[in-house]
Parts: C-alpha cells; sequence; structure tokens
C-alpha cells in the first residue's frame, strides 16, 4: 500500500512520516504527482515519492535486472552481500544517509524487496521480461515552488496484464480509464516536536506534522477531488 493511500485510510507509519518531513508549515501545491496511461501497455510516470513504491510494485512482478543507488541511514552492504546482492557503501553524505551503489545485477524478487526495506529511499533501474522502471538517482532538494516538480523522475511501463495490480497499488480510487494525473496538495498547520529531544537532526527526523492533504484526480478529463486530516 502507498503511502498516500495509507493517509486516507488512517494507516500512517513510518515510511508515510519520512514522506512529509521535508515540510514546514505552509501550504505545499502540485506534490506528490502520479500519472497513468492504458495503451498496449502501462505507463506511470511519478515524482521522486513514489520511488520505493515503484520498486517494491516491480519486484512482484518477477525476476529482473536492477541497477542504480540506495540511499540508507546505514552501511547495508554486509547485509546485502549475505543475501547474495552486491551492494558498494559509500561514507555518509553530509551526515545524513549512505549511498549505496548497486551494479548491474540479476535479481529475483525477495532480493529486490531486501533493498527496498533497507532504503530510505531505492533510485534503481529495473527490467524484467516485459517491465521495466527507470529512476533519476539524484533527490530533489526541498522547495515550496511546485513548478520545479519533475513528475519523471520515476517512469514505469509494463505488460497490460499488470494493469489491476498496478492500479491497486497507485490508483486505487479510479475508475476504469486510459488516462489520468494525480497530484497533491499539502496543508501542514503544525508541527509536533518530540519532547526532550535537544539534537536538531533528531528533532527535524522525529518531529510530526499535522494537516491536510488534498488529492486532485483528473482522470480522462474528469476532474474531482478528496481531502482528508492526517499526523505523521
Amino acid at each position: 500500500m502507498n503511502f498516500i493511500r495509507k493517509v486516507f485510510e488512517k494507516k500512517v507509519d513510518e515510511s508515510t512520516h519520512r514522506q512529509f518531513t521535508r515540510f514546514g508549515k505552509g501550504e505545499y501545491k502540485g506534490r506528490f504527482f502520479l500519472g497513468f496511461t492504458k495503451t498496449k501497455k502501462i505507463k506511470v510516470k511519478s515524482s521522486f515519492e513514489f520511488a520505493n513504491d515503484l520498486v517494491e510494485i516491480a519486484a512482484g512482478f518477477g525476476e529482473a535486472r536492477v541497477s542504480g543507488i540506495v540511499l540508507s541511514k546505514k552501511d547495508i552492504s554486509e547485509d546485502m552481500s549475505k543475501k547474495g546482492i552486491q551492494c558498494n557503501a559509500e561514507s555518509k553524505k553530509g551526515g545524513l544517509y549512505y549511498e549505496n551503489q548497486i551494479p548491474v545485477q540479476d535479481l529475483k524478487p525477495a532480493q529486490t524487496l531486501e533493498l527496498e526495506k533497507a532504503s530510505y529511499f531505492s533510485l534503481l533501474d529495473i527490467e524484467g521480461e516485459d517491465f521495466r522502471v527507470k529512476m533519476k538517482k539524484k533527490l530533489p532538494k526541498p522547495g515550496k515552488d511546485e513548478r520545479k516538480i519533475d513528475d519523471k523522475f520515476c517512469q514505469l511501463e509494463a505488460d497490460e496484464k499488470y494493469c489491476s495490480k498496478i492500479k491497486e497499488d497507485l490508483f486505487w480510487d479510479l475508475p476504469e480509464v486510459k488516462k489520468a494525473s494525480i497530484k497533491h496538495s499539502v496543508i501542514i498547520g503544525s508541527i509536533i516536536m518530540p519532547q526532550g529531544e535537544k539534537d536538531y537532526a533528531k528533532i527535524r527526523e522525529l518531529s510530526k506534522r499535522k494537516g491536510k492533504l488534498i488529492r486532485h484526480i483528473d482522470a480522462d478529463g474528469q476532474t474531482t477531488q478528496k481531502e482528508t486530516t492526517f499526523e505523521a
């Protein structure tokens, strides 16, 4: 289940919280972009926040050739090696995370999922028999300008037989459509600080955002929106 659905279904967890740590108080428009096109193949494009969701979806499709970068809070190279995954860790960048280089290799679905589970963000290229995922390898800088949102940071192309799985994971609230785009407005009303914590980095990481999430949907030219409150 992707993090947006978790917010709407009140099932917020650590992976959901992580998506909101970049936001201060205020309103942010055009966030968490998703695009869907159905022809002979299914094509999905998204902003960077859905990187891990797309890795998890692609892993469910089968064995694949995988490469790219996995960002993690600790050195995962030894743990991945025990699971048959090549992973070369570099030191933390700016004290925030390790940049783990994943050389080209063939991985089973369970191995691809291990990379995703160990990551803060999985920025991977994945290519299987009838599906592929492409991602950019550098996270964008935080900002309020919706015009700078990269709506092609992640791209998935898959056989039509995977349509129901993709829709269930990312477009669960859409009817049968040929083309759709979804954006979200994030309104942060307050930030709840962890009590007793003095380390600024940990305060930033542990603080919860409280506000409203508005989902703007364009499905075959028909526009709708829904909203929910959240604390994450």
